[in-house]
């Protein structure tokens, strides 16, 4: 349980719920974390806990904000501080992979998000999350070709698919296993067969 003085800065409690989100989601169902469950990791009572968050849904909205922010501020990270487009997808996808490994809740909350039939705050933020990381992608696969590091005969919007299909391939296994360590241990290799898809011919 989070414990925190009952005098903490609003902002604090914020984040507070929002971390016990993120972490109740990776042992269970993010659509049956009921907010008594969440103010009770927090450390406060429900009463409080809807001080700073008017409904359920609005606990979702901020976590999902989180999540985009954190990650793509990881890729972003990943990919400026590498010498070369491919080199810099492959930072983005181990960043991508370790990210995950860190929050496995993450993705569960997102591929539920994304299949609710209602839009919602928190669906728009996802979709917002996808289409930011598919521009990136879609940068750096434009910018290898035109560096000669990745085939011009590759198709971008492809390329880019392959790349988010692996990912999410290797978390749905993880999460099938239940096994963090799978994600990583595979990760680099699933990496090199997309990359070999990508160079030119010899």
């Amino acid at each position: 349980m989070i414990r925190h003085s009952k005098h903490q800065p609003a902002e604090r409690r914020r984040a507070s719920a929002v971390e016990a989100v993120v972490a109740l989601a990776a042992r269970q169902n993010p659509g049956d974390i009921t907010t008594a469950a969440i103010a009770e990791r927090v450390g406060v009572t429900q009463a409080a806990l809807f001080k700073h968050f008017p409904t359920k849904e609005s606990i979702l909205e901020a976590v999902m904000e989180w999540v985009a922010e954190q990650l793509l501020a990881r890729v972003a990270q990943a990919a400026e501080a590498a010498p070369s487009p491919l080199a810099a997808l492959e930072a983005v996808f181990l960043a991508h992979v370790a990210f995950v490994a860190a929050h496995p809740g993450v993705p569960r909350m997102l591929f539920g998000e994304l299949q609710r039939t209602e839009t919602t705050g928190a669906k728009r933020l996802a979709r917002t999350l996808v289409r930011r990381y598919g521009e990136l992608l879609h940068g750096l696969v434009e910018r290898g070709r035109a560096a000669g590091e990745i085939s011009p005969a590759v198709d971008t919007d492809a390329a880019v698919t392959l790349f988010v299909g692996s990912v999410q391939g290797l978390v749905m296994q993880s999460l099938l296993a239940g096994s963090v360590a799978l994600l990583r241990r595979e990760a680099p290799g699933v990496f090199n067969v997309f990359r070999r898809a990508l160079l030119p011919s010899p």
